[in-house]
């Protein structure tokens, strides 16, 4: 597997992949299918060092999918946690990718300047919840009942993990990170 930066040209590809979750209830809180216009803002949130969004190929560049790191507050003491976001093409699915993306993602997390690693992920979602837990995520929360989808309420878990015993200390201008 490869993983690149994603370019803005890489949007498409990324919300196609992103659309085909929705139907199923299961991954996003979004109802009703994504524009490239309304994701632009999203994309610029991004970058390449702290807060990257990775688009996936296979050896033969067919594109797996993508996977992206979001800050979790915005508050300066927060800024060694981000949530991680997997998506996988639809063809690409229940052929073991999930695992080695995460893997490789909780790998490069302290190079990105982040102690922990959220996930958030629909209680409903077994398979999701299976992934991030043999992946040695621990549940920390559930919302419950806080997503209407389809006049059904839907809990939230938040699912987290700890990828290096750094030592961080806060000076009065911003977080310094030890690694």
């Amino acid at each position: 597997m490869h993983f690149t930066n994603a370019l803005i040209t890489d949007l498409p590809l990324i919300v196609d992949i992103y659309n085909s979750t929705i139907a199923s209830r299961m991954v996003t809180a979004d109802i009703e299918k994504v524009t490239t216009n309304s994701k632009e803002e999203w994309f610029y949130e991004h970058n390449n060092t702290t807060r990257p969004l990775w688009i996936i190929k296979d050896n033969n560049n067919n594109s797996i999918g993508w996977a992206s790191f979001q800050s979790f507050y915005g508050r300066p003491a927060y800024n060694g946690t981000a949530e991680i976001s997997i998506y996988i093409h639809e063809a690409m699915r229940g052929q073991g990718y999930g695992k080695k993306i995460l893997q490789y993602c909780i790998d490069k997390a302290p190079s990105l300047q982040l102690h922990t690693i959220l996930g958030y992920i629909f209680a409903h979602n077994v398979p999701s919840i299976k992934l991030f837990t043999q992946a040695g995520f621990e549940e920390w929360a559930c919302l419950k009942d806080i997503a209407i989808m389809d006049d059904t309420f839907f809990s939230l878990k938040i699912f987290g993990r700890k990828v290096c015993s750094s030592k961080f200390t806060l000076s009065s201008e911003h977080l310094t990170v030890d690694i």
